[in-house]
């Protein structure tokens, strides 16, 4: 596991493509992962790619990272409600990227607060799947050098 990026999606991002397109644009769940894949393959890293749409079972996935690269994370609306899931990142120690497809910052004030952002290494957020692309160049180049 140590030459491993988790990628860790929260709820409702298993309706990608479909959902608010105008807001998370056209890209599905498996154009996120393809993108991710050919990310870690770029850097020689395996690929652990997970959605869910429970809180508990994404903590699950959090505490099975432990001793990955890292995790890039898009919480989906537990960034903005869940403790459980920044305690997580904390027990465990991991090393995160919080991303979001669309620019929080420009939606509803309910979405300016993270209770990830205190605990992860850095947070991307408005640049659509790239934003994935660029967390796993910054996990990977962190873990070894192993970025290109």
């Amino acid at each position: 596991m140590p030459d491993t990026v988790h990628v860790l999606n929260g709820p409702n991002l298993n309706l990608l493509g479909t959902r608010e397109p105008e807001v998370y644009g056209r890209a599905t769940l498996a154009d996120v992962e393809a993108a991710c894949r050919a990310a870690c393959a770029r850097h020689g890293v395996d690929l652990v790619f997970r959605q869910t749409n429970h809180e508990g079972e994404l903590v699950t996935f959090l505490q099975e990272a432990r001793g990955s690269v890292g995790v890039v994370l898009n919480a989906a609306a537990y960034t903005h409600t869940s403790v459980a899931v920044a305690d997580a990142i904390k027990a465990v120690g991991l090393n995160v990227v919080e991303v979001h497809l669309s620019n929080v910052f420009a939606r509803e004030a309910f979405r300016h607060h993270s209770y990830i952002s205190p605990v992860a290494r850095g947070v991307i957020c408005g640049l659509g799947i790239d934003g994935y692309r660029l967390a796993i160049d910054a996990l990977a180049g962190a873990a070894g050098g192993r970025a290109s």
